[in-house]
């Protein structure tokens, strides 16, 4: 009986190492540092979206004195990329059509120089839009407002005469030497040239087999310099 009462005595044996519950405050490292790189990403996201929306509206608000005294970092924030052509509420859509036509120089190692033909960039555009129900951002608006920015820093001549113009002006280039370069399968050259001519839409209830409208602009702008990978 005595050696019964001592053996119940004894205290209970403990369970294995890897079955015991790990406290709370001793999770692992690892854990706690990938939690607190989440929520950092987390915040970092949602302040980066409120800075946005907020420049986009001052650059698209009517004039105040906050847009006024701001101007120089909203411009920066949203020129090229977040370039709106529209006021609040006054959409303002083109009422001509554009062929923005390009074709590059290769100087090869006699000194001669290959010219390519011209190639319509407007025209993949459209087409990429033309039966599309979801036509992507960049087919429908990036060659179009890259052009009618140019057009609205350089006015008539092709100098450029302030930061944002000559910031248009790559702008444009590097969009025409991409385009150009992925259709014709990644072709080398060392200069591309732009031409645009501008045809006034047709007025409402035209005959389709009446004269198309005699273009009003027919511009050719220079030839510009670009690394042998046409970028």
């Amino acid at each position: 009986m005595q050696e019964l009462q001592q053996a119940g005595s004894d205290p209970a044996p403990l369970p294995p190492e890897h079955d015991r519950a790990t406290p709370p405050d001793r999770r692992p490292t690892r854990v706690r540092a990938l939690r607190a790189g989440l929520h950092t990403a987390v915040v970092l996201c949602l302040v980066t979206t409120l800075v946005h929306v907020v420049m986009v509206f001052l650059h698209v608000a009517p004039s105040n004195p906050v847009s006024k005294r701001y101007s120089p970092q909203v411009n920066g924030w949203v020129y090229p990329l977040f370039e709106q052509n529209w006021r609040l509420f006054a959409p303002d859509p083109d009422s001509f059509n554009r062929k923005v036509l390009a074709r590059t120089a290769q100087t090869a190692s006699d000194g001669s120089v290959r010219v390519s033909p011209w190639f319509d960039l407007a025209a993949a555009d459209n087409a990429a839009v033309d039966h599309n129900a979801f036509p992507s951002h960049t087919a429908q608006n990036l060659l179009r407002r890259a052009w009618s920015s140019y057009a609205e820093t350089h006015g008539g001549i092709d100098a450029a005469r302030s930061e944002r113009a000559v910031m248009m002006q790559k702008y444009l280039r590097n969009i025409a030497a991409d385009r150009f370069a992925a259709r014709h399968g990644g072709d080398t050259f060392d200069f591309i040239q732009l031409r645009v001519v501008t045809t006034p839409i047709a007025a409402p209830g035209t005959a389709a087999g009446s004269r198309p409208p005699e273009p009003t602009e027919n511009r050719l702008l220079p030839w510009w310099k670009v690394t042998p990978h046409g970028k």
